[in-house]
C-alpha cells in the first residue's frame, strides 16, 4: 500500500529535495496535499508529476493565477491552511513541514493531528511554539522527527541513550563564507558575498542567518527544547568542512560523533524511510576525518552568539522576539538598506532593551499570542529604524 504524504513548502528548499527523493520511489508514495506560498508555477509543476488532488498557496495573486489555469478543473485549490478537515479524511502517514518563518507555526501544529509522523524543518516553529508543538504530538500520538541536519544526528546519536548519561552535546558550525575574512572587511559585505555559503545550497534567509551564526543561536535553542537539554550542557564548535554534525559526550567515557556529507538529503531521506532504508552516499572521506580542523568561536567576528547569554531557561515570548528581529535585519540587509555588520549590532542592543526583558517570563499559551506579538515586534523594530 502507498504511503500517503503531505509536504508544506514544497517548493523550498527542502520541499524540493523531498520531491525528488519520492521521484525515485514514486510507486510506493501517494502525495496528498502540496503547499507554496507564491511560486505556484513550480507547484503546479509538481502537482502535475504526482497527480495531486489538493493544493494550498497561500499568496493571493498566486491562488487567482491558479484557479485560471486549466489544471485548476482537476484539483482542490485553497487559499489558506483552515481547510485540512476536508483534505484529510484520516490520518496520513508523514507530512513534512518546511515553511519558513513563524507563519509556519499555526499549520504545522493544526496538521499535527492529521498525521502519523511530521517531519519538522521550521526553526522559528520549534522556536518559538515547541511546548505548544509537543502537546499536541503527545495529544494525538504523532512521531516527531527534527529535519535539521545537527538535530537529527542529536537524535539519531541519543538513541536508546540515557539523557542522564548526557555530559555536553557540541552542535558544529561551518563558520559560513566570512569564517576566514578579517574583521574590518565585514562593513563592506554586499548581499552576494553574504549568501554564498561554502558548503550547503539554500536559500537567502538562511545563508544569512548563518553568515552571522545566528543559525547557531537558533539551533542551541531547538536543541534545548527538542532534547530537554539545559543550556550549560550544549556548545557550539567550529568545523569549516561541515562533515560532523554533532558531538555527544557521555558521562561514561564515550563520545558519539555522527558524519555525513553536507547533503540535506540524508536527514529527510531517513525521516521518510527510517534508517533501515539504503541511500547511495559517497564513501566515507578520510581526507576530511585526517583534519577535521575544529575552531572555537570568534565572539568578535560573530558577536551575535553573545546572544545565548541571555536567553530565558523557561520556554518564552522572548524567543520569538529573537526570531522576528533577526527576521527583520535580514529583509533590510538584503534591501541593502543596512550594513551586513549592523544586523548584529542593531539586534543585540534591542534585544537588551528593559522594555522586552519582562517578556522573558511570559510563556505563551496559544498561537495567537505568539502571532500577535511577531507582527508587534515588526511594527516596534520599524518604528526604531525610523528615529
Amino acid at each position: 500500500m502507498k504511503k500517503k504524504i503531505a509536504i508544506l513548502g514544497s517548493t523550498g528548499s527542502i520541499g524540493k529535495c523531498l520531491i525528488d527523493i519520492i521521484k525515485k520511489d514514486r510507486k510506493n508514495f501517494e502525495i496528498i496535499l502540496l503547499s507554496a506560498d507564491e511560486n505556484y508555477k513550480e507547484l503546479l509543476k509538481q502537482a502535475k508529476f504526482f497527480n495531486v488532488k489538493n493544493l494550498i498557496i497561500t499568496n493571493n495573486k498566486s491562488f487567482n493565477a491558479i484557479k485560471k489555469s486549466k489544471y485548476s478543473k482537476k484539483i482542490n485549490t485553497y487559499n489558506n491552511f483552515d481547510n485540512f478537515q476536508k483534505i484529510f479524511k484520516k490520518k496520513i502517514d508523514y507530512t513534512m513541514s518546511s515553511i519558513s518563518g513563524v507563519q509556519g507555526l499555526k499549520p504545522t501544529i493544526e496538521i499535527i493531528r492529521y498525521t502519523n509522523k511530521i517531519a519538522i524543518a521550521n526553526k522559528e516553529a520549534i522556536i518559538c511554539g515547541w511546548d505548544l508543538i509537543e502537546k499536541n504530538l503527545k495529544k494525538h500520538k504523532t512521531q516527531f522527527i527534527p529535519v535539521d541536519s545537527e538535530h537529527f544526528s542529536i537524535s539519531y546519536a541519543l538513541n536508546d541513550i540515557d539523557r542522564n548519561l548526557i555530559d555536553e552535546i557540541y552542535l558544529t558550525a561551518s563558520g559560513g563564507p566570512f569564517l576566514n575574512s578579517p574583521i574590518k572587511k565585514l562593513k563592506k559585505v554586499n548581499v552576494k558575498q553574504a549568501i554564498s555559503h561554502p558548503n550547503w545550497k539554500m536559500g537567502k534567509k538562511i545563508s544569512i542567518d548563518s553568515a552571522t551564526m545566528i543559525n547557531k543561536v537558533f539551533e542551541v535553542i531547538e536543541a534545548k527544547k527538542i532534547f530537554n537539554i539545559p543550556y550549560n550542557k550544549l556548545s557550539i564548535i567550529i568545523h569549516p568542512k561541515s562533515y560532523v554534525h554533532a558531538i555527544i559526550k557521555l558521562k561514561n567515557g564515550l563520545t558519539k560523533i555522527i558524519v555525513h556529507d553536507t547533503s540535506m538529503k540524508i536527514p529527510i531521506f531517513n525521516s521518510l524511510y527510517s534508517s533501515k532504508r539504503i541511500i547511495n552516499s559517497k564513501k566515507l572521506n578520510f581526507k576530511i576525518l585526517n583534519n577535521l580542523d575544529f575552531r572555537n568561536v570568534d565572539l568578535k567576528k560573530f558577536p551575535i552568539l553573545r546572544t545565548l547569554k541571555i536567553l530565558p531557561n523557561n520556554n518564552s515570548l522572548f524567543e520569538t522576539i529573537l526570531v522576528t528581529i533577526n527576521d527583520k535585519f535580514v529583509e533590510l540587509f538584503l534591501d541593502n538598506k543596512i550594513k551586513f555588520t549592523d544586523i548584529s549590532k542593531k539586534m543585540n542592543k534591542i534585544l537588551n532593551l528593559g522594555s522586552l526583558k519582562k517578556y522573558k517570563k511570559v510563556k505563551p499559551k496559544n498561537i495567537d499570542e505568539i502571532i500577535k506579538m511577531n507582527k508587534k515586534i515588526k511594527h516596534y523594530v520599524e518604528l526604531l529604524i525610523k528615529k
